[in-house]
């Protein structure tokens, strides 16, 4: 019996490389797109000698089509960061828009699930807190941070409009902030940022005073959400995030603690649209996803990434080994 076939776009990024071990492990043979300007071929590197494991480096706002048959696409691919979207703000649009309209039409053409990555984002720099699915957001669209917000927003109504018209099998995530091994050293988000400064012994950058609210979950319990997601009846949006919310300032603290850094802090000026809290409501998750819980604790999780990002670091010649 053939072996289900999955594409993943973005599986060379920080996300994506993680999915394409999960699917993997499930028995799945994995093809991975990606065109790199924001993934990294060494998150994958160790799947190539893997029979069931392909690679395309390829652009997903053109035209894209598989070869054979197709189970399921699940859409990672985007920049994801505020560094990326800033730097890259139409390529941002194209891939939210152009990316996810050419993979829910080659999920049609071929009948399989499609699973969008959308984000917390979405909810914008909310006024209601924690945030459930039912909130429809407090966005600024003509903002610096609009064109990954609006990219996503629209990438969640194209994906409705395609299970609403055509009957296709749709499936939609909402990420909260994650982190875990193989983010890479220049991403921007706080974790990347945080890290090796507190390796190198440099001070902490902390936009704003650091009273701002994050909720950090770590990559192998939001696979598994997702992992379930995919597997469920849900076709509503679902959260998936650790609901353990703790300020900027907190996470700086922890960051300079797990890796034994003399580190201070410094702060400069928030940036605009910031959002001021981000919790996750994971009420829907539990509820559809089979009691679905964040299981790794920070400081474990913490201690996980900080080998990846000491190795990485090593490697760049910018730590002793």
């Amino acid at each position: 019996m053939a072996k289900p076939r999955v594409l993943i776009t973005g599986g060379a990024g920080f996300l994506g490389s993680h999915l394409c071990e999960r699917f993997l492990a499930e028995g799945y043979e994995v093809i991975a797109m990606d065109n790199l300007i924001t993934g990294d071929i060494a998150n994958i590197e160790s799947l190539f000698s893997t029979a069931d494991f392909h690679f395309e480096r390829r652009d997903v706002t053109e035209y894209i089509n598989v070869a054979g048959k197709l189970d399921a696409i699940l859409h990672f691919a985007s920049p994801a960061s505020p560094i990326d979207y800033l730097e890259l703000p139409i390529q941002t649009l194209k891939v939210g828009s152009l990316g996810t309209h050419n993979g829910l039409g080659l999920a049609r053409a071929k009948g399989a699930r499609f699973l969008l990555a959308s984000t917390s984002e979405c909810y914008g720099d909310p006024l209601i807190h924690p945030q459930p699915e039912t909130y429809w957001g407090n966005v600024n669209p003509v903002g610096p941070r609009g064109v990954y917000d609006e990219a996503k927003r629209f990438a969640e109504a194209m994906t409705m409009a395609y299970q609403r018209y055509h009957g296709l099998q749709t499936r939609i995530v909402r990420i909260f902030n994650t982190y875990g091994p193989r983010m890479r050293l220049n991403d921007g988000r706080v974790l990347p940022a945080f890290m090796p400064q507190a390796l190198r012994g440099e001070p902490l950058t902390v936009f704003g005073d650091g009273s701002q609210t994050r909720s950090f979950c770590y990559v192998d319990d939001l696979v598994e959400g997702i992992w379930r997601l995919f597997n469920s009846d849900e076709l509503l949006p679902t959260n998936i995030g650790n609901p353990n919310e703790m300020t900027i300032r907190q996470f700086a603290e922890e960051v300079i603690r797990i890796t034994g850094s003399k580190s201070d802090l410094v702060f400069k000026p928030l940036p605009e649209d910031d959002p001021k809290v981000r919790q996750p409501d994971i009420t829907k998750a539990r509820r559809v996803l089979n009691n679905w819980e964040p299981k790794v604790a920070l400081s474990d999780g913490l201690k996980n990434a900080l080998v990846s990002f000491r190795d990485r670091l090593i490697a760049a010649g910018e730590l002793d080994a």
